[in-house]
């Protein structure tokens, strides 16, 4: 039994991937509560980090060298400054030092403790890495094996560490037993996690927390909006999002974000207009994940602008007036179609393929935008099935390892299909429906087994190797 809060699907933290950045972070900082339980801190000389399988390939171009320094330095991904997400790798590598959970300075190379197995993988999971600790005296301390499983959970061993234990009142495994749940309690999709929710926490509490989710969601979306410039890494990749706001915009002037989205409201927008905003707004978030900026997970670093893409087309174009509660009512939906993948499939590309992160993510928007667009549960679940449905087989094969060609457009599509996935729900008959969700999460799983190994986030086929570019 997994059991998922919503917390769990969207976590606030910083670019570009939320298994190769988020999750090799969260076993930093994981790794320094083992050492705490065995040894006095300060009595640790140096830390080794082994990398293997996707991590090895594709971690470089997905930060992960840099989120192992920042976890092992005790620095929370939610908080952090931006400033210092490139300020602390630098100076480790320049000083050959590390400041241990900001506590207690330690010997740290580049070269010697920070090792990537490009042949080897873990039997466990494609996205593993083992951790080591030494002291003055030269005795290994502490030892530990972690798993970056997708969405920024990870596992420590094969027992699970991100996830809760007090069942909720509304558990679900299958979209079976979601309906079923509603139906029964005459409730709807985003009712219902709010009621599980409250086995953890208050309402008003849940509801505080998601706004803040919304805002770290929106924030991201204006930055990556106002921003020129190229992304890092290589590929020389330009940042678009910000040249279509300024395109579609002219000269029309604003101050913030509020007064930016009463602006695009105000526009008689054609429906190719419409079509620029929803891919502006998804890749201005894309861009901002690929320039290691905070962006929120939805349910991954690579797949999160569809989500945010879609709830502001919702906000500017679908709602005459979107309020606080139709937002957080939004984000409460989206997450049980994510958890329902992750309990039954995988929202790793390490695992699935693309699939497991655009697929997913625009089978959440799809659901989300259905009920808030006033559809039924079962008109909810057919949206999710639609989105999905349409992205089997998706692969993953990040140019140069990087989270930039082909991804950030494939967030634009994802989001774009969310939306089609909505308009068919909404004009379809559901009792003449012949896939159903969990026949799709189902048929996505198996195609994820099947699916060659080098279409898996390690850089090894598809555009990644047809592609010819200068070494990033």
């Amino acid at each position: 039994m997994e059991i998922i809060s919503v917390f769990d699907m969207f976590k606030i933290g910083i670019g570009p991937s939320s298994s190769h950045t988020l999750g090799p972070w969260k076993a930093g900082n994981s790794f320094i509560d083992d050492i705490k339980s065995i040894t006095p801190i300060h009595q640790i000389k140096t830390i080794e980090v082994h990398l293997y399988g996707s991590l090895a390939l594709t971690g470089l171009g997905h930060g992960t060298d840099i989120a192992v320094l920042l976890g092992l330095s005790g620095k929370n991904p939610e908080t952090i400054s931006l400033e210092d997400v490139q300020n602390i790798p630098q100076q480790v590598y320049s000083s050959n030092t590390l400041y241990l959970n900001e506590e207690h300075l330690i010997t740290f190379n580049k070269i010697q403790h920070l090792v990537f197995h490009f042949d080897k993988s873990l039997p466990f999971h494609p996205n593993g890495m083992r951790f080591f600790a030494w002291n003055y005296d030269d005795n290994l301390v502490a030892s530990e094996y972690y798993y970056s499983v997708g969405g920024g959970f990870i596992t420590k061993g094969t027992e699970v560490t991100d996830l809760k234990t007090t069942v909720p009142p509304f558990y679900c495994d299958t979209a079976d037993e979601l309906q079923n749940h509603c139906e029964k309690h005459r409730m709807s999709i985003s009712k219902l996690v709010l009621e599980n929710e409250k086995t953890w926490r208050s309402e008003a509490e849940t509801k505080a927390r998601i706004w803040e989710v919304w805002k770290t969601m929106r924030d991201c979306v204006y930055r990556g909006c106002h921003t020129d410039g190229q992304l890092p890494g290589g590929l020389n990749v330009k940042r678009r999002a910000a040249s279509i706001n300024k395109r579609l915009l002219g000269k029309t002037t604003y101050h913030d974000y509020h007064d930016w989205i009463d602006t695009i409201q105000d526009l008689d927008c054609s429906f190719q207009q419409i079509m620029k905003w929803i891919s502006c707004f998804a890749m201005a978030v894309n861009e901002e994940n690929a320039g290691f900026g905070r962006v929120v997970t939805s349910p991954t670093n690579g797949a999160a602008g569809v989500i945010p893409a879609v709830l502001h087309y919702y906000i500017c174009f679908a709602k005459e007036q979107a309020t606080k509660e139709d937002i957080i009512k939004f984000l409460l939906t989206a997450s049980e179609i994510g958890a329902l993948f992750k309990k039954k499939a995988t929202i790793s590309a390490a695992m699935g393929g693309c699939q497991a992160e655009i697929g997913v993510s625009s089978a959440m928007a799809a659901a989300a935008l259905t009920e808030r667009l006033g559809g039924t549960v079962d008109q909810a679940l057919q949206a999710a099935e639609i989105a999905m449905e349409h992205h089997l087989g998706m692969t993953c094969d990040p140019i140069g390892g990087l989270v930039q060609v082909p991804c950030i457009e494939r967030n634009s599509m994802g989001a774009i299909k969310a939306i089609m996935a909505t308009n068919i729900a909404l004009d379809t008959d559901i009792t003449t429906a012949k896939v159903s969700l969990d026949e799709v999460i189902k048929t996505m799983w198996e195609t994820a087994l099947d699916m060659n190994h080098k279409y898996k986030e390690t850089s090894q086929g598809g555009l990644a190797t047809n592609v010819r570019v200068a070494e990033c």
